[in-house]
C-alpha cells in the first residue's frame, strides 16, 4: 500500500486541520504522535493553537509512512527516525508542479507582447499557435483567447503610460 506523493503548499505555518488533511489522519492521532515522537513538535501560537511548520508536516508524513505503509510499531518507528536523523537522511520534499506548462521562449521571429507594432490579430494567432496541434479550439475558446489578447494589449498600453504622479 504505497503512499502517493503529497504536495505540501508553500506556506510557513499550517493549522492542525490542514496537516490532518495533508497527512490523512484525525487530529487526535496527530496529537498522540506529538506525545510519542519528540521530533514532531509544533509551536503554539498566542491563543494556544498548534502551528505546524513545513518540517513538522514532512515529519508527520514520514511517521504515517513508517506506521501505516511499512508497518513499524511506534517504538520501531521512533528508532528508525532516530537512525535517519543521525545519518542525516533528508525527508522527501515534494514541490508543487506547475499546473500549466510554460510557453516556449519567443524566437526572434515571433512577436513579443511589448513590441509596438503588435496587433490583436498577431497576438491571438501567437496564442493559438502555442496550443497543442491535436486540440481544435471551439468558437467560445477562440473568443476567450481574443478577449485575453485584447486585455493583454490594453495592459501593455497602461504599462507604457507614465504614472499619474509623474504627469
Amino acid at each position: 500500500m504505497a503512499q502517493s506523493a503529497v504536495v505540501i503548499p508553500e506556506k510557513i505555518y499550517f493549522k492542525i486541520g490542514e496537516v490532518c488533511d495533508l497527512v490523512g489522519v484525525q487530529p487526535h492521532v496527530l496529537r498522540y504522535w506529538e506525545t510519542e515522537f519528540p521530533m514532531l513538535s509544533p509551536q503554539k501560537n498566542r491563543s494556544g493553537q498548534r502551528s505546524y511548520r513545513r518540517r513538522d508536516v514532512e515529519m508527520a508524513l514520514r511517521i504515517k509512512e513508517l506506521l501505516y505503509d511499512e508497518m513499524f510499531t511506534i517504538a520501531g518507528a521512533k528508532k528508525k527516525l532516530q537512525v535517519e536523523a543521525r545519518e542525516g537522511t533528508r525527508l522527501k520534499i515534494v514541490h508543487p508542479e506547475p499546473r500549466v506548462a510554460p510557453l516556449p521562449k519567443p524566437k526572434d521571429d515571433n512577436p513579443s507582447l511589448f513590441e509596438d507594432d503588435l496587433e490583436l490579430d498577431d497576438l491571438t494567432d501567437e496564442i493559438e499557435a502555442h496550443t497543442e496541434s491535436s486540440v481544435s479550439l471551439t468558437a467560445d475558446q477562440r473568443h476567450a483567447i481574443r478577449a485575453l489578447a485584447s486585455q493583454l494589449l490594453e495592459l501593455r498600453e497602461m504599462l507604457k503610460r507614465p504614472p499619474e504622479s509623474a504627469r
